[in-house]
């Protein structure tokens, strides 16, 4: 994709990664409609993006926001929705209260899900078209102390590629990119500390940006950041009671860390 022709919805666009995802986009020409809840950090990245930058304030969460969202990008003109809002929660399931598993289930998992249902028509009606779904490793490896995290990468995996195979015979591409850790704010002390203690590698947020910035340009289907972990996402798949039994000696770290926030 030429990216100085599209039109792009970014969603999540305040966070560590929506932020150098927008200002590697903007500098590769295309044009941006950032959506966020925060209305002076939309407009502050909004501002130092120039011209080619709008901004819409909706909570992807509740219904009115995604049809708000998806009337201002059918305004914008969009012809590339990049979903990659999203929200962790680190400690063990029993340990989690049920507001803070409904909330991550609603923006890493239905929030993607509903806003791409709300623009697919309109996408599919584009002379070229994409829809980028940025997950995580934990949903093809799934990790103790991130149940529910893992099981909503694991939904939007899934829907990112049976969405794929739907739009098989059309001109809209659907797009996965899989990182491993990234260092932003979302990571809380507790989840700092862990990947400290485990050895877990971790990427800027700018170098996965760039990444992703690429991966749009050579219209890549799926993209796997980072090395061992995409080796032992792909043996998960295969060989999962070996992942079992490596994993098993991390549990006693996981739950320190879990129970020290």
């Amino acid at each position: 994709m030429r990216l100085e022709n599209a039109r792009i919805l970014l969603t999540g666009a305040t966070g560590g990664l929506g932020r150098e995802l927008a200002r590697q986009l903007a500098a590769s020409g295309a044009a941006l409609l950032l959506a966020g809840r925060d209305v002076a950090r939309l407009e502050a990245l909004r501002a130092s993006l120039g011209a080619r930058a709008a901004v819409v304030v909706a909570d992807l969460t509740r219904v009115e926001g995604v049809a708000l969202t998806a009337r201002a990008a059918q305004d914008f003109g969009i012809n590339v929705l990049i979903n990659n809002a999203g929200t962790s929660a680190f400690g063990m399931l029993e340990n989690q209260s049920w507001s803070t598993i409904e909330q991550v289930l609603a923006t890493s998992l239905e929030a993607p899900i509903h806003l791409t249902h709300a623009l697919l028509p309109w996408l599919k009606a584009q002379p070229q078209a994409a829809i980028v779904n940025v997950g995580s490793t934990f949903g093809s490896l799934p990790f103790a102390g991130f149940a529910v995290y893992s099981a909503a990468k694991a939904g939007l995996r899934a829907f990112s590629q049976a969405l794929r195979r739907e739009l098989a015979d059309t001109l809209v591409s659907v797009v996965h990119i899989v990182p491993r850790a990234i260092d932003t704010p979302m990571n809380t002390d507790a989840v700092t500390a862990l990947n400290r203690a485990l050895h877990s590698q971790s990427d800027s947020a700018a170098d996965v940006a760039c990444e992703i910035v690429a991966a749009l340009v050579r219209n890549a289907r799926e993209l796997h950041i980072g090395f061992p972990e995409r080796f032992f996402a792909w043996l998960n798949g295969f060989a999962p009671g070996l992942i079992d039994r490596g994993l098993a000696g991390k549990l006693p770290i996981v739950k320190f860390h879990a129970n020290s926030r």
